[in-house]
């Protein structure tokens, strides 16, 4: 593990330690806490200038790999909580022990966990039924854990952004099955708070959602609202669209836990509403229409 040159941040006090705090939940959970006051290590996988702008707003910033339990358990030293995330792909079960170990040798607390709403013990995604694993065996250390299981984020949207842009189609095979978009930044807002008071939320599952359940109809239209320009949903088979998404580059890990929770997703596990966003957060969840708004150089040319 290496350290990066830091910027000045507060001192005396135990830190708050945020993986994954150059990706899109914990960078703006890092970002909340540190405009809060709170002392932030930042755990990256590489330092780039996503890290070098953590750094500069006051972050202890280091390098690390989260399989190696010798870094994680430094990146751990004087935390008192932390949060967990680990990228849709083969290892999340042994970073999670790993991580489960160091942050027990290092004293830590409590630890905000990511996983997924597709999370459990028959799924047929080898990425769902390892998150729900990797649930079990934080709970079994010694760490008091929260768990976070989010409905398919709002950022999924900017990824197929191209059929938007060029097209006006949003094309998946989701059918007509319905969920609640969530933006990176309200779940960061979640993280941020659990963070700061982990005790009240010790040993909860927290499913988070959006602000409005819609089918794939009604994003599409609230994209042309947004954009002003017509969009339409087309739905696909599974299949052709698991051939597509190989095509652009998916790796196989991926493409079979999106083979399989567009089954789940058809059959309504990733729909629901409810208030933990705005209680737990402070603020009410972003719109579908206020985030293609806020990402509108996405979708347009």
């Amino acid at each position: 593990m290496t350290t990066e040159p830091q910027s000045n941040s507060p001192t005396g006090t135990s830190a708050l330690l945020v993986t994954g705090a150059a990706g899109k939940t914990g960078g703006y959970a890092a970002r909340l806490l540190l405009e809060r006051g709170h002392r932030v290590r930042a755990l990256v996988h590489r330092f780039d200038d996503r890290a070098a702008q953590l750094r500069d707003r006051g972050a202890e910033v280091v390098v690390g790999d989260l399989n190696d339990i010798d870094a994680v358990r430094e990146a751990a030293t004087d935390v008192r909580a932390a949060y967990f995330v680990y990228p849709i792909a083969p290892g999340l079960l042994e970073a999670t022990t790993t991580f489960a170990q160091a942050a027990h040798e290092a004293g830590v607390g409590s630890v905000v966990n990511m996983s997924q709403i597709s999370a459990r013990r028959g799924s047929a995604s080898d990425a769902a039924r390892t998150h729900w694993l990797a649930e079990r065996v934080l709970d079994w250390s010694p760490v008091n854990a929260t768990h976070l299981r989010p409905t398919f984020f709002a950022e999924w949207l900017t990824i197929f952004g191209g059929a938007i842009r060029s097209e006006g189609v949003l094309r998946l095979p989701f059918g007509d099955g319905r969920h609640a978009p969530i933006t990176a930044e309200d779940q960061g807002r979640v993280i941020a708070a659990i963070l700061e008071h982990p005790d009240e939320h010790a040993g909860q599952i927290y499913p988070l959602f959006g602000a409005v359940e819609m089918n794939h109809y009604e994003i599409a239209e609230a994209i042309s609202q947004a954009l002003g320009r017509p969009v339409r949903y087309e739905p696909v088979d599974i299949p052709t669209w698991i051939e597509a998404i190989k095509a652009q580059g998916f790796p196989p890990f991926l493409a079979q836990h999106l083979s399989h929770v567009a089954v789940d997703y058809r059959n309504g596990i990733f729909a629901g509403t409810n208030d933990i966003v705005e209680r737990v957060g402070g603020k009410k969840p972003t719109t579908v229409e206020e985030f293609i708004i806020a990402n509108s150089a996405t979708f347009t040319d």
